[in-house]
């Protein structure tokens, strides 16, 4: 008799856990309150999500994408609900409700969940081009009241810099649409439709952020979505030719000229400094920034010297072309951040492997005007 009772308890305290179980996955955000995010550019959360779940405790993150490792370890509950990065009753006050620097975690909604999301370093980045389709993903076909779509000022620089109101340009409104509209999705991730929208940021060149405002037309219910870029000048397929027709007749040819041009100077010395901060650090892996400043002279280029103390090396970098020979190493500029006026500054990171210390080199830097 006491081993029926003995099972009827046991069977019982199954069944209760089995109802918990599945009280506790209904109620989890990014399973019954599917809802979306960017996924062309991808945001960052989608994109760390799409990358890396399936595998997200491999240690090759670290170096391979190192800004999703420590989002995964901040919180990994921020990748997986990627879709649920929202904000409730804003009232139209984005402004006042999203604070500087908190704009890529919609001003730290749920607390720090999505707060590494607002970190600035080598996000990876989509390349586009200055006219381009944005895509969202509207899981739970909640339509919109309106999509406002920004891209940062020429500038900006999201390796270095946290996201601030006044370096965003709107280039893009949708205005209302209909819950449902969009074009379906068959991978049952998404299960849901796809938003599209062209937008043009003429001038643009570089890195950059693409930051989008869904106002979900249910409710107020409003998501944030920071999107890395990298704008490499590809021209729009679809902008249709000239209507003009060429000329009948050919230019007039140039005479070459009578005097020759005048000899450019070589390149003299000018003065620079540069400092190093360790700005992200995990087992076995390291970032760095380093800040470039002219004198008081303008310089069109800059190198910058370092010996490593502790045997790091140096795995990638951006923003500047890098060459090491044991543990010196050289940096020089890139195409667009040699030129800088009198007291003006420009910044390189890198990505680096270290053991055991990890101290801050002393680094020398030379100008050219």
């Amino acid at each position: 008799m006491s081993t029926v009772k003995h099972a009827r308890r046991t069977a019982t305290v199954v069944f209760a856990a089995l109802i918990l179980l599945t009280t506790a996955l209904v109620s989890t955000p990014g399973a019954a309150s599917a809802h979306g995010s960017a996924i062309g550019p991808e945001s960052r959360n989608y994109g760390c999500w799409k990358r890396w779940g399936n595998d997200f405790q491999n240690p090759a993150m670290a170096t391979q994408d190192p800004m999703c490792w420590q989002a995964w370890q901040a919180d990994s509950t921020a990748m997986w609900n990627w879709n649920s990065l929202y904000r409730d009753n804003v009232g139209g006050n984005h402004q006042g409700q999203v604070p500087d620097g908190q704009l890529c975690s919609g001003g730290q909604t749920g607390g720090t969940r999505y707060a590494a999301l607002d970190n600035p370093g080598n996000w990876r980045a989509t390349n586009v081009g200055t006219s381009f389709t944005w895509r969202m993903h509207d899981q739970a076909l909640h339509g919109a009241d309106y999509i406002r779509i920004y891209v940062t000022r020429q500038g900006f620089n999201p390796l270095t810099q946290r996201l601030r109101w006044s370096d965003l340009e709107l280039r893009h409104d949708t205005g209302r649409i209909l819950p449902g509209v969009g074009s379906r999705e068959t991978d049952p991730v998404l299960n849901g439709v796809t938003i599209s929208a062209n937008v043009t940021a003429p001038g643009r060149s570089g890195r950059h952020l693409v930051y989008a405002i869904w106002k979900a037309s249910h409710a107020d219910q409003n998501y944030y979505f920071c999107s890395d870029v990298n704008f490499g000048g590809v021209p729009d397929p679809t902008t249709p030719p000239p209507t003009t027709a060429p000329p009948t007749t050919p230019p007039p040819t140039t005479r070459p000229p009578t005097t020759p041009p005048p000899t450019t100077p070589g390149p003299g010395t000018g003065s620079c400094s540069a400092s190093y901060s360790v700005v992200g650090q995990w087992n076995g892996g390291f970032q760095a920034d380093v800040r470039v400043t002219a004198g008081s002279a303008a310089i069109r280029g800059w190198t910058v010297r370092w010996t490593y103390a502790n045997g790091q090396t140096v795995a990638q970098s951006w923003g500047a072309t890098i060459a090491s020979s044991g543990s010196s190493v050289t940096a020089t500029n890139v195409a667009y951040n040699g030129s800088l006026g009198a007291a003006a500054s420009t910044t390189f990171g890198l990505i680096g492997s270290w053991t055991g210390s990890n101290a801050v080199p002393a680094l020398t830097c030379t100008a050219t005007t």
